[in-house]
């Protein structure tokens, strides 16, 4: 009986160290990172469809769009789909996330913080300065999240669930809350603070709340729907008076190899008209 019980714990795996809840932030935006950099170029399809404070559909806040990216630069090339799949002639662009813009593309860095100047469509991009990610100590990764502070973490089926505020700059860093994979730590959710983008800019008098799922394409983590309530009495409402609904689909998204220089060069794209993408 002594000699089972001393083998018994001779085999006994080593226990699993406990988390803290700055180290499950550091694991989780670790686990985001492991990814990247994304694929050189992705193509998707983006539909955004708002409804009118009424509750009705707004046809003006709602459109489609078939849009390729070169994602050294956030160059993109998109085509506005209309009534019988008939496309607009092709648009420049840089699609981005905490920006007065289309958000995108779907392998954005969703870690990111808004830009403290608005990047211009015309410029290339340039990627805010990051924090370095320190090294791996044993199993548990040594790194400072300096933007955020976690103030609830609970564990909810398969999912472990961060609230998070942010220590300085709410504008910039606007993750209010994560649910990841409990075992793998892979993103599955977030819900952010923002301002809603209509057209000519933001609407600065809407108190916003973005949730954006992720879903997975070619093992890249992605970003697949983005559903905003916009209003001071939006919470847990399908409209309301003071607000507005909107939704972003990312749909067939995928890698392709390659895609053609003129894709990126506005100034070409009158010499392809009959090349264009569909």
């Amino acid at each position: 009986m002594l000699f089972a019980l001393l083998l018994a714990a001779a085999i006994a795996p080593e226990p699993v160290p406990t988390l803290s809840p700055t180290q499950l932030l550091a694991r989780i935006r670790a686990q985001f990172r492991s990814h990247r950099p994304p694929p050189a170029y992705e193509s998707y399809t983006l539909e955004r469809k708002q409804l009118r404070n009424d509750g009705y559909p707004d046809v003006t806040g709602s459109y489609i769009f078939h849009v390729w990216v070169r994602n050294s630069d956030r160059a993109a090339l998109k085509r506005q789909v209309f009534r019988d799949d008939y496309e607009y002639p092709p648009a420049f662009d840089r699609p981005a996330f905490n920006e007065a813009r289309d958000p995108g593309p779907p392998t954005a860095d969703v870690f990111e913080p808004r830009p403290v100047k608005p990047h211009p469509i015309s410029d290339a991009y340039t990627p805010e300065p990051g924090v370095t990610e320190g090294p791996i100590i044993g199993r548990v990764q040594s790194l400072i999240e300096y933007d955020y502070r976690v103030t609830r973490v609970a564990y909810e089926g398969d999912l472990v669930h961060l609230t998070l505020a942010p220590i300085s700059d709410p504008e910039r860093n606007r993750l209010r809350e994560l649910y990841a994979d409990k075992t793998t730590y892979e993103l599955k959710k977030l819900i952010a603070a923002d301002r809603l983008f209509v057209s000519g800019g933001y609407k600065d008098d809407y108190a916003d709340e973005f949730t954006i799922t992720m879903g997975m394409v070619d093992g890249v983590p992605v970003v697949t729907r983005i559903h905003g309530v916009a209003g001071a009495d939006a919470q847990g409402l399908e409209y309301q008076d003071d607000g507005k609904v909107v939704d972003f689909f990312f749909r067939d998204i995928a890698f392709p190899a390659r895609l053609p220089d003129w894709y990126f060069n506005p100034r070409q794209y009158g010499g392809h008209l009959n090349d264009l993408p569909q």
